[in-house]
């Protein structure tokens, strides 16, 4: 039986807000990366659901406060020595803001050869040139473009690409990208995703590529989960979460998708705010989180989380809704 590359199972994660308070950012999060096959694995939802927390104990960065997280079925919070250098190649990031990344003194190669030269077992410097060149040629850069070059004279298009040939370097089974397109024009916004679907594809390489945009998820991912407040609302095959999402708050990020004919934008309504008063908020405490936005939500909400329950569209969700023998709104 074959051990999955990356595993949380359970995770918890709440930071200090104040003297007194913690906001909870993963309340009991579980996914895994399957080893045997590379998978583009998407986690979707807005700003404040807990995604970039997710990557950062994913990437061990963060440690939880409870639940594993596992890494070839080690605990990441126990890895020493090579151990722990082995999982700092196998598991690369690539972040929102690639101007942020680059020291502005020293030219663009500078991040590649310090790469090379923090994980290469003694190559030769013109072996590091070559692999440096055929890195970059794969994220379909012309290195004479691009070598000597300093982060000003580039887009950012172009430096991301720069930051995938660096990860691609190390030729990592596992590459975490938190919104690594939101800062990019939208003109090549496509290349860097293609970029990412060509690494999967050619190379075997898997991803947790961490959005808000579904529309760029659509294009690249295998697996879609839907995030909120902290937990898992939604789950499964893309295609059948974002053509026929069973979580109300999946059914809200999809109607909110900006439509190119403008005879058919907007169409839906988008008024689903709800009742966010304090009293609502607070009564739906120890139940669904999306209780109080919820146009479908009933008693049986609040007094309990939901678990990922089986759908009719062969994915999962969060919601009674899908409790045998419960009626479902028509």
């Amino acid at each position: 039986m074959s051990v999955d590359l990356l595993t949380l199972s359970d995770v918890h994660k709440s930071f200090s807000r104040g003297y007194r308070n913690r906001v909870d950012a993963l309340q009991g999060v579980s996914l895994s990366v399957a080893a045997e096959r590379p998978q583009i694995i998407t986690i979707a939802g807005e700003s404040g659901s807990g995604k970039s927390t997710l990557g950062m104990l994913a990437l061990g960065f963060l440690s939880p406060d409870a639940g594993e997280l596992r890494f070839r079925g080690q605990e990441i919070a126990g890895l020493r020595g090579q151990a722990l250098r082995d999982f700092r190649q196998s598991v690369q990031a690539i972040f929102q803001n690639p101007f942020a990344t680059f020291n502005p003194v020293y030219p663009v190669d500078h991040v590649l050869r310090l790469t090379l030269r923090n994980f290469s077992t003694g190559a030769e410097q013109a072996s590091r040139e070559t692999r440096i060149s055929d890195a970059l040629r794969a994220m379909h850069l012309d290195p004479a473009l691009v070598l000597g070059k300093y982060p000003h004279q580039l887009s950012g298009g172009q430096l991301q690409r720069v930051l995938l040939a660096r990860a691609f370097l190390l030729r990592p089974q596992l590459i975490i990208a938190d919104e690594p397109v939101s800062m990019i024009d939208a003109s090549l916004r496509a290349v860097v995703l293609a970029n990412m679907l060509e690494l999967k594809e050619r190379h075997g390489i898997s991803w947790l590529y961490i959005t808000h945009d579904l529309s760029t998820a659509r294009q690249i991912s295998d697996t879609l989960l839907i995030l909120y407040r902290g937990r898992i609302v939604e789950a499964g095959p893309m295609e059948r979460v974002l053509d026929a999402p069973q979580h109300p708050y999946t059914q809200l990020l999809i109607q909110a998708i900006p439509r190119p004919d403008p005879t058919q934008r907007w169409q839906a309504p988008l008024d689903w705010q709800g009742d966010e008063s304090a009293e609502t908020v607070t009564a739906a405490a120890s139940g669904c989180a999306f209780y109080a936005r919820c146009p479908f939500r009933m008693d049986r909400c609040l007094e309990a989380v939901p678990p990922l329950l089986a759908t009719p569209a062969d994915t999962q969700a969060a919601c009674f809704l899908h409790e045998p023998g419960a009626a479902r709104p028509g």
